[in-house]
């Protein structure tokens, strides 16, 4: 049993060593090759552009349940449904945006990345681009890391403006707040609170693209590895994402921002 306990620590720390290295590649591809601008617009579009519906609805309802639910605890604490748009602003501003957003886009467009390299993988393409003399780090990873960094903090501003506007049809027709009351108390947010939200999305942008192309990468055993690469890919991410938010916030607020 000690035996098996060993092993598993050194394949997970030989796993975190071969991903940082990884990173380390991809960081300094990113600066000194010339980029892939095609396929990292075609991986913007991919991101991006086809997570926008599922985003919007994500965050439009997400609105709603908060709403619904503060504005309801507060009618029956103070007979009044108060603070309905403070506690809507900061909660998808500063947490439900910037963390849902990257968890619906991790599994959607995470996924489908770690699928499609890891089939490159096992089918040998990305040993056929070594052997043209291709770096597959600056043709795969870099326009992906791009598209994640530049795609991300967009949706999350999509996410953030679905919440409060679907917390404000909740709030007028569901609890009667004014229209008004309701967007005063948007207003009172300040330009911190857009950027701690702005920041974590950039770091969660780099998390989802790290953990699914070095999942994908590492892809073995035909079709079920595929699978098996994705499953892993996107729990890991989600769990990162997870963790990495209570360490930005804390971060952040102690530094003022948000």
């Amino acid at each position: 049993m000690l035996t098996d306990m060993r092993s598993g620590l050194g394949n997970m720390l030989s796993g975190v060593g071969a991903a940082s290295i990884l990173l380390k590649k991809t960081v300094v591809s990113l600066f000194k090759r010339k980029l892939e601008w095609k396929n990292t617009l075609d991986q913007i579009l991919f991101i991006g552009t086809n997570s926008v519906p599922l985003v919007l609805l994500s965050g439009f309802f997400t609105g709603m349940v908060l709403a619904l639910q503060t504005g309801e605890t507060f009618r029956s604490v103070f007979n009044e449904p108060i603070y309905v748009g403070l506690a809507v602003g900061y909660s998808m501003i500063l947490e439900l945006g910037p963390v849902l957003t990257s968890i619906v886009v991790t599994g959607r467009a995470g996924a489908a990345m770690t699928a499609e390299i890891g089939t490159m993988k096992v089918t040998e393409q990305i040993d056929a681009l070594h052997t043209l003399g291709t770096e597959p780090v600056t043709y795969i990873l870099v326009p992906r890391f791009l598209a994640f960094i530049i795609a991300l903090p967009l949706l999350v501003v999509f996410a953030d403006c679905a919440g409060i506007f679907g917390g404000l049809i909740v709030a007028i027709y569901k609890l009667g707040i004014p229209f008004s009351k309701y967007w005063d108390e948007i207003t009172e947010m300040e330009i911190s609170d857009l950027m701690h939200g702005f920041i974590k999305s950039g770091f969660f942008a780099v998390i989802i693209a790290w953990v699914c192309c070095y999942n994908g990468l590492e892809t073995s055993g035909g079709a079920e590895g595929v699978g098996k690469s994705t499953t892993r890919a996107v729990v890991t991410a989600m769990v990162m994402i997870l963790v990495t938010d209570y360490f930005l916030s804390s971060l952040l607020i102690s530094m003022g921002i948000g």
